[in-house]
Parts: structure tokens; C-alpha cells; sequence
């Protein structure tokens, strides 16, 4: 199968029906079997509503226009026979703000993808607080799990999905640096080689004036496997250009995993466990 990552650039839109135009356009483009959108890509919607500006009020204008949103992309996803993991969004749940995206189905079926592991903005600034728990989605195409943006750089949540079943990693990010989309990346790379899968990366690129929550992003989306028997010497399977908007697509075959898994150069994913007892360490001096 196909899989493509966008690095997307937000806009100030005029209008609902620009916004419809702009995502169909992307999606037709894209060529791929699964569409992988960025993290906090959904912000661009605050700015038809005229609330991008404001922290809080921005999180409620597209908390608003969530459904029809989602309408949008089960749509998209039917028209265009695939499956898209849409860009995420700050979701208010009552009293409480999720970082959430959805992954849709070309059948109309979806499911949600939260975020575990809040970064300082969200946590400090922006009060956004962690979602359901982690979950390994079944689909035609392969076994999927989402990690969103920094949940990429903790192992353990990497491991309970692989636990669960997970072939492919959605990487969905927004970054403000280099050093925050390398942070990611290389996360998403440890990922790929410790639990001997698939990671894709998709990040925001593009200044955003009308926001101070997405006002600057940088990076290029990814796709990267385990460095092993009938994957890259590197682990990447392709890479975009850095801060350029646009697709980035891999041909992946799920099958390989297991080969690699079963006979490959080595065993990290069935070695996992073989770290628990040696995980101590002992305090000396050398004098």
C-alpha cells in the first residue's frame, strides 16, 4: 500500500468552502492508500470564525465546527477510497480540552486518537489535558496506532501498542522549532527500530501570524522502518524537504515486519523483555 504524510501549511480562510476546497484538494493529491495530516492542523479553522487570535475562544470555534469537519473527512475518505488520519484539534469534553484526532474509514466507520503526554505549552498555557487511552485501531490495510507528536519520544506507550498488535505508527506532529520536529523524528525512528515497525511523521510547516498557539512550524514528514533485512540501511523509507509543504509517500508492505521480526539481523522486538531484569543501575565511585 501506499502511505502518504503531509507536511501542511495552515491558512487564514475566507470561508467554510475554502477550507472544503483546500482539504479536498490535498486529499486528491495525495495518491495514497492512507493520508496522514499533522497535529494541530485543524487550527486553521479558528480563522474562519475570526477566534484564531484568542487562546481559549480558538479552541472553541473549533471545538464547534468539529462535526462538520468530521463529516468532511468520512466523506473524503469514501470519495477517494482511503483511509485518513485527520489533522488533530484542541476538543473541548466539558470541562476538560483534548488533543484529538480521528482516523476515518473508507466504509464511513471511525475512531479517536488522543494524545497521552502533554507538552509545556499545553500543559502551562494552553490547559489541554490527556485523552482516551492509547489504542491499537484494526484495519483492512494493517494494525494502526497513533502517537501524537511528543507521545512519540516516550518508549513505554510504543510498547503497549506493539504489545496490542501495532504494525504502523501514525506520527501526526507540530513543532514551533528544528529542534522540536528533530525531537519528534528521532523518537519516531527509536520507535521503528525498538518495536520493528512502520512510523510515519507528518508535520505542520509554514508561519501562522494569527495564532500563538501554531505561529511557527517547522519540519518535513517522514517515513521510516526498521534498518534491517528488506528495509533501507538507514531505516528511511522516504523523507521530504525541510519546511517545504506537501506529500511525502512510501510503498510499505506489512508482510515484511514479520520477516523481520522472525529472521532478521536482529530481535529487538522479541528481546524487549529480556531488559526488565537488567533495568537497575548501581551507584560507584571511582576513586
Amino acid at each position: 500500500m501506499i502511505v502518504a504524510a503531509a507536511a501542511y501549511s495552515m491558512d487564514d480562510l475566507a470561508s467554510w468552502e475554502v477550507y472544503t476546497a483546500k482539504l479536498e484538494r490535498w486529499v486528491s493529491e495525495a495518491q495514497g492508500d492512507l493520508l496522514l495530516f499533522p497535529e494541530y492542523g485543524a487550527m486553521e479553522i479558528a480563522t474562519i470564525t475570526e477566534q484564531a487570535g484568542d487562546l481559549q475562544r480558538s479552541i472553541d470555534a473549533v471545538t464547534e465546527l468539529l462535526p462538520d469537519v468530521n463529516a468532511l473527512h468520512a466523506d473524503l475518505a469514501a470519495k477517494y477510497d482511503c483511509h485518513i488520519l485527520s489533522a488533530s484539534a484542541p476538543e473541548r469534553l466539558g470541562t476538560k480540552t483534548v488533543n484529538r484526532a480521528r482516523l476515518f474509514a473508507p466504509s464511513g466507520a471511525s475512531e479517536i486518537c488522543d494524545k497521552q503526554i502533554m507538552t509545556r505549552f499545553e500543559r502551562e498555557s494552553w490547559g489541554i489535558s490527556p485523552g482516551e487511552p492509547l489504542s491499537v485501531v484494526e484495519t483492512s490495510i494493517g494494525r494502526v496506532a497513533v502517537l501524537i507528536c511528543y507521545d512519540a519520544e516516550f518508549p513505554l506507550l510504543a510498547r503497549a501498542a506493539v504489545e496490542a498488535g501495532a504494525e504502523l505508527f501514525l506520527v501526526p506532529s507540530c513543532t514551533d522549532t528544528h529542534h522540536g520536529w528533530n525531537r519528534v523524528r528521532i523518537g519516531a525512528t527509536a520507535r521503528a527500530l525498538e518495536g520493528q515497525c512502520i512510523t510515519v511523521q507528518a508535520p505542520t510547516v509554514g508561519a501562522c501570524p494569527w495564532s500563538s498557539a501554531v505561529d511557527e512550524n517547522f519540519g518535513t514528514a517522514g517515513i521510516f522502518a526498521p534498518p534491517d533485512l528488506g528495509f533501507p540501511a538507514d531505516g528511511v523509507m522516504a523523507q521530504g524537504a525541510l519546511d517545504v509543504p506537501g506529500w511525502t509517500r512510501a510503498e510499505i508492505d506489512l508482510s515484511k515486519l514479520s520477516q523481520v521480526r522472525r529472521s532478521g539481523a536482529q530481535f529487538n522486538h522479541r528481546h524487549w523483555p529480556d531488559q526488565v531484569p537488567r533495568a537497575t543501575a548501581r551507584h560507584v565511585r571511582l576513586r
